[in-house]
């Protein structure tokens, strides 16, 4: 048996514990685990750990070795304890990541994400905007758009968040508001759209 994090629960995460035992909704792992984060004063770095986690967890090769019913809990605690080393990820994260294991509760671990994501920017007062670009923007175009999303929102914080969407053909957009509801699209593939809608002939299909 190993040793390390699995069996061993902190006073903490006894509550998240008891907490996940009530509900196993997506939403209630995310705020015990708030919860958590909040009681150690490590909120920011709870948020920078669940990042590297759906990074890593965004592989389809870790996602199904981790669902799997055939890969024994021994196996999978192994793998946490080394993702956990190579990651830097904070006893308590470790320590989530094997409780959901033990609860057969692992396959919620996207959604968990991005839960503790609105538990976060709500504790924070900060604003999310996903910006999608065909290549990474510059860390200076970054601070620009959050620039521009806090003068829009008035939010305290501002959260960038990036992904790349190679149907843009150029340019960026940029998600933000409740759901991502609002909306900035400097693409190229809006401007194509507009023209397209103008001249009514549908898509343009750019040669490749």
């Amino acid at each position: 048996m190993h040793p390390q994090t699995r069996r061993k629960t902190s006073p903490p995460l006894r509550g998240v514990v008891r907490a996940l035992m009530g509900d196993s909704a997506a939403a209630s792992y995310a705020s015990a685990l708030a919860d958590v984060a909040k009681a150690t004063k490590t909120l920011d770095t709870t948020a920078a750990d669940l990042e590297k986690v759906h990074k890593i967890f965004s592989d389809p090769q870790v996602y199904d070795f981790f669902v799997s019913p055939i890969v024994e809990p021994e196996k999978k605690y192994d793998l946490i304890d080394e993702i956990a080393k190579s990651s830097s990820l904070q006893p308590h994260t470790a320590n989530f990541l094997n409780i959901l294991i033990d609860m057969k509760r692992i396959d919620l671990i996207k959604e968990i994400v991005e839960d503790f994501d609105v538990v976060y920017n709500r504790l924070t007062e900060t604003e999310l905007a996903v910006v999608a670009s065909v290549v990474q923007l510059e860390s200076q175009q970054l601070a620009q758009i959050a620039k521009v999303v806090q003068r829009l929102t008035k939010a305290k914080n501002v959260r960038i968040k990036t992904v790349t969407d190679p149907s843009l053909v150029a340019g960026f957009t940029v998600r933000y508001g409740n759901d991502g509801s609002k909306l900035i699209d400097m693409s190229v593939k809006k401007q194509l759209d507009d023209i397209a809608a103008d001249l009514e002939i549908g898509d343009i299909q750019l040669a490749v």
